[in-house]
């Protein structure tokens, strides 16, 4: 099982100590920081607009792996990607024209992300995988942290992993909502993902502190407790 890079959400966070909880974060290993947007139209919750992600981006160099759940999503994307989004990620269902969206996003030379919800089937965005960067596969339904993974989205990551290898492409396929150092993470990681979209890493989450604050070692406990049994449908 390969090593997969981790995207720690700040959903989870002291949104009082929201920098400091960025500096944690680069610390402990996390290869991106994951910035859960919410308009509490697209999805049911409120959650951080360009200006909080502008003045957060002073504390970290590493990536902003922003995810857009919000809607119409097509006149933000130049507020996001002025603020310092280094990945802008949207939904198929947020925008009139995804090839519109992806040519914008791209336009500020982001790399595009595409998400789909437990329910959105691949065959959506299976046009446009040879022009973006990463799709999401969300394993809840989008609005709030804390959720049971949906083991069926498994499936989806599996599929999406065989047409990347068929048609030589090169996307990153992230996975939301895993807990780190879990199951989850675990069969993520051996269904051929690339990117875990944590919400339990953060650096006030118990997960986090508990690992003392290394999330590089949770690809270690990945590897170490892997077996057929736990990569199963």
């Amino acid at each position: 099982m390969k090593n997969i890079k981790i995207s720690p959400s700040i959903l989870s966070a002291d949104f009082s100590q929201l920098g400091n909880e960025i500096k944690r974060l680069e610390e402990g290993g996390a290869d991106m920081i994951h910035v859960d947007v919410m308009d509490g139209h697209f999805v049911p919750n409120l959650t951080i607009g360009p200006p909080v992600i502008k003045n957060l981006r002073k504390y970290t160099n590493i990536p902003f792996d922003v995810h857009l759940m919000i809607s119409p999503v097509h006149k933000y994307i130049k507020d996001y990607a002025n603020a310092g989004a280094d990945v802008i990620t949207i939904h198929p269902e947020a925008t009139e024209s995804l090839e519109n969206s992806i040519k914008e996003i791209k336009s500020y030379k982001k790399k595009v992300g595409l998400s789909l919800n437990p329910d959105t089937e691949l065959n959506v965005i299976d046009k446009y995988l040879d022009k973006i960067d990463l799709v999401l596969i969300m394993s809840v339904y989008p609005g709030f942290g804390g959720q049971k993974f949906i083991p069926e989205v498994l499936k989806k990551i599996n599929k999406l992993s065989n047409i990347k290898k068929e048609k030589q492409l090169t996307f990153d396929i992230e996975v939301d909502q895993i807990t780190m150092g879990g199951a989850t993470y675990t069969n993520a990681a051996a269904f051929a993902a690339d990117v875990a979209g944590a919400a339990g890493a953060t650096g006030g989450a118990t997960d986090n502190q508990n690992n003392g604050g290394n999330i590089s070692t949770y690809n270690e406990l990945a590897l170490s407790t892997a077996t057929s049994s736990s990569i199963g449908y």
